[in-house]
């Protein structure tokens, strides 16, 4: 079991990477053709569909892949509650869209806010279409699936954006990218909804679905309350810069994230009786992710400033510091994630619920505090709640898995050491060439012949299992 959680998770990660990868480019074309304040406008809109997505889309979609029984009615039924919660979603930002774009003083956000929102139709049905694939363990359907997405709709948005659209380059690409992943993903998996909706079922799902829900909305409207604070206090260019920093790191760890819910919630669910197997499972996870999670921080922060000038060009030159905090911030989200989905694996949705209160009245105070001190202090103090929050997050498994936070570092210790080894080999190594595009991929190579040869001189044991898994992987294909 521990072998296919690992094998589980570094395959999802592959897969992940090509849709993660083509988003990736198409971001860095479209910042170079956009400003920093037409992101603002679209950071700020994108805030509001993520918390409306939050509520069609979570927590009856976690219970369907925790639900050990779970069939077609199971799926048929969260897909019609879903559909009709995305309709009252819609309708209640549709009405709310004036009141929010007074409050930026952006008036033609009601316009922009209102098609934006649609994409909560489309979220609702994915989330369900996600549910079944990791039930399944079909992450090919979904790498498929969402790599014609991505390529299709950052075909638009820039095609959009080369014609002086502007923002609205960015609203088609959302909407484009929800519409085309639901219609790519009813082709590949063989799941279609039924006409049937059991109550009694969803009723059942219910009793563990509603903790997770609040749990998630809790969690997404603190972790983009920043973002709604900056674009309203500071000036128009500020929040923009700030997701374009932010933007880097983020797209590592949500493609982890994902990999690992995707991996790790299924497998950890039909072994939830047997707690030993799942802190196995748990460590393993822990250990392997932040292996590859933490160089590719400590890596991106050693590089900020030479990336940012290369990839989106000297306007956005603000974005540099964010950048390094967010590296900071994003390092030990492996931590966050794997002892989360532990906790749901095994039904604590109330004790998810329990952690998530506490940590978001931590952010609360961050905010109360460094609001008033600038966006960068802002931002630097979340980067120390947020490596706070790891030790939150780890202390119900000292008690429900026997394993500690404290054991939790010592497992990871290795990678965090050569890892800022590594960090400060690439940050070194920078300062030998002035050019931009050299410089940065001197660094880069620096970085993985380095981060390679620690690994082997520490044996460490993520990285010989991660060679291992290629080997095998390898002499199955041949």
């Amino acid at each position: 079991m521990n072998k296919k959680v690992a094998s589980g998770l570094f395959w999802k990660l592959l897969e992940n990477g090509g849709s993660q990868a083509v988003q990736f480019v198409v971001s860095v074309i479209l910042a170079r053709l956009l400003s920093p304040r037409e992101y603002t406008v679209i950071a700020i809109i994108m805030i509001f569909t993520t918390i409306a997505n939050v509520l069609v889309q979570n927590g009856f979609a976690t219970a369907l892949i925790q639900r050990k029984d779970a069939d077609g009615v199971d799926f048929s039924s969260v897909f019609f509650l879903n559909l009709c919660s995305s309709l009252v979603v819609y309708i209640f930002m549709f009405l709310l869209s004036p009141a929010i774009a007074q409050f930026y003083h952006q008036p033609q956000m009601v316009k922009i806010f209102r098609v934006m929102s649609v994409i909560v139709f489309p979220g609702a049905i994915i989330s369900v279409q996600n549910a079944y694939v990791a039930k399944k363990m079909e992450f090919r359907s979904l790498f498929i699936s969402t790599l014609f997405a991505a390529i299709f709709s950052g075909g638009v948005s820039i095609f959009m954006a080369m014609k002086g659209m502007g923002v609205w380059a960015l609203v088609w690409q959302q909407v484009v990218y929800y519409v085309v992943l639901m219609m790519v993903l009813f082709v590949t998996i063989d799941w279609l909804p039924s006409f049937v909706c059991d109550f009694e079922r969803l009723g059942e799902m219910f009793q563990f679905g509603w903790k997770l829900l609040c749990a998630s909305l809790i969690d997404t409207i603190f972790n983009n309350l920043q973002g709604l604070v900056m674009g309203r206090v500071y000036s128009d260019d500020v929040l923009g810069n700030y997701n374009r920093g932010e933007q880097f790191p983020k797209l590592i760890v949500t493609n982890l994230g994902a990999a690992m819910q995707s991996v790790l919630l299924p497998v950890m669910a039909e072994k939830q009786d047997e707690r030993l197997q799942v802190k196995s499972m748990l460590r393993k996870s822990i250990t392997l992710s932040s292996y590859i999670v933490l160089p590719m921080m400590a890596g991106m922060a050693a590089v900020a400033d030479t990336l940012i000038a290369v990839l989106l060009g000297p306007k956005w030159s603000g974005s540099v510091i964010f950048l390094q905090l967010m590296c900071a911030s994003y390092a030990f989200w492996p931590i966050h994630i794997a002892n989360l989905q532990a906790l749901n694996a095994v039904g604590k949705s109330d004790m998810f619920l329990k952690l998530e209160i506490i940590k978001k009245a931590l952010s609360l105070v961050v905010l109360v505090i460094g609001i008033s001190y600038g966006a960068v202090a802002l931002i630097a103090l979340k980067a120390v709640a947020d490596f706070l929050c790891t030790f939150i997050n780890a202390w119900p498994n000292k008690k429900i898995l026997h394993y500690s936070i404290w054991e939790q570092w010592r497992d990871i210790m290795s990678s965090v050491v050569i890892s800022l080894l590594m960090g400060m080999a690439v940050y070194a190594s920078g300062k030998i060439f002035s050019f931009g595009v050299i410089r940065l991929g001197i660094q880069i190579f620096v970085g993985i012949v380095v981060y390679i040869l620690l690994s082997m001189w520490t044996k460490n044991e993520s990285f010989l299992l991660l060679v291992e898994t290629m080997r095998k992987g390898k002499g199955s294909s041949e």
